[in-house]
């Protein structure tokens, strides 16, 4: 009884979830960023090329 409530309160992964939680959501927010950005990043750097 003592090992099975140990382990229902054991609270170890649970912070490894949320690490796991914060490293997706800030890689979500890279690529939206990324997605957003890229075809006007992409296009600055043809302007600069194209009068280089």
């Amino acid at each position: 009884m003592n090992e099975s409530y140990r382990l229902a309160t054991a609270e170890d992964g649970a912070t490894a979830v949320e690490y796991a939680l914060i490293v997706a959501a800030i890689a979500a927010v890279i690529a939206v960023i990324v997605m957003a950005l890229g075809d006007k990043v992409l296009n600055l750097f043809n302007s600069v090329t194209e009068h280089w």
